[in-house]
This record gives C-alpha cells, structure tokens and sequence, in this order.
C-alpha cells in the first residue's frame, strides 16, 4: 500500500472539515500577496446559502452552482483594518449580521521558540518586549490565520516564512488561543 498525500494537484493540503478548508483557503490566499501584509479580516458565510440569498455575490465569487453539496464555507474579506487602531479595541468594535457563520483573521507576527523564554528581561513594555524580539536572533515571521464559528469551532493555520510552502502549513484547534478567543468574542450578544 502506497502512503497517501496530504497535498491535493495545487499544493494545497487537503482538510477534512469545512473551517480547515476555509482556514487553508484564507492562508493560501495571503501566501498569494506575499510577506510584509497588512492583517486581513473574513467573514465566514455558508456557501449553499450564499448562493441562495445572493446569488449575484455567488456568482462575483466564482461558486459555481453546480459544486458539490458538501458543507462549505466561503471567505468574504472585509474592508481593511484601519491604521493605527490596536487589534484588540477594533475586534471589540464588530458585530457580524446573523448570515455570517464564523469569521477568521490572517496576520503576520514574529515568535520565539519556548527556549528563548527564559531569556526574556522582565519590565518590558510592549513596545520594548516587541523590539527586542525583532533583535532576536532566533525570531521567525510567521502568518497566522485563525478562525472561529458561531458554534464555537477554532482552528489555526500557521505559515514560517522560512519554510514558506503549503505541504509546511501547520493546522490545529488550538495554535492561537488567545486571537480564537478575541474572534470568537466578536459573536458575543
């Protein structure tokens, strides 16, 4: 028996579940752009239902009606964030109509391995413990993409620019909890 990829004809890593398709979408589409992007919003919108209730935004998007009946969701990409508002106050800021599904956020960070934890000075600022890390020199730019549902179903995408290749994109519910717990706040009534 031959072992089986995980990478469909295009490059894409193939997902099993409606949010890590659309999460691995999103992540392909900003690794389109290219690094140094601005963060990206979605909104996530069932595709059936989309193609029902606007079919003319169905058919500006390319969702054929002829597609297979499998759950789908489709990305919409909101208007830019705006300049010089922290991410945190303008995700407190959104209330998403009841035909949006999920939302999602493409953006990029540097990281540092957990072994570069313990040599972090305490009293930093957030500015200075930001400035410090882009002098690291373990630093790595990542793109992270995370995605919640109204239901409460997370998942992550992460991109290193140093392994820059979708057969690279690492997946999991819980990469990010703090950015899928900011989203999935943005579904709070």
């Amino acid at each position: 028996m031959l072992p089986m990829s995980n990478v469909s004809p295009s490059g894409t890593p193939m997902a099993a579940s409606p949010l890590t398709r659309a999460v691995l979408e999103i992540d392909e589409y900003a690794a389109g752009l290219g690094w140094d992007q601005p963060a990206r919003l979605f909104a996530l919108v069932d595709t059936a239902k989309l193609r029902v209730q606007e079919p003319g935004l169905a058919a500006q998007l390319g969702l054929d009606a002829t597609d297979s009946g499998a759950a789908t969701l489709t990305p919409v990409l909101q208007d830019e964030l705006p300049a010089g508002t922290a991410l945190d106050e303008f995700l407190g800021t959104i209330a998403w109509p009841g035909a949006v599904t999920g939302c999602a956020l493409s953006l990029e960070r540097l990281m540092l391995p957990p072994s570069a934890e313990a040599s972090v000075p305490e009293g930093l600022g957030e500015k200075q413990l930001a400035a410090w890390v882009a002098q690291h020199p373990e630093r790595q730019e990542v793109r992270m993409t995370v995605a919640v549902l109204r239901d409460g179903a997370r998942e992550s995408a992460i991109r290193l620019k140093d392994k820059d290749s979708a057969s690279e994109v690492l997946t999991g519910a819980d990469l990010v909890p703090g950015l899928a717990e900011a989203l999935a706040a943005t579904f709070a009534e």
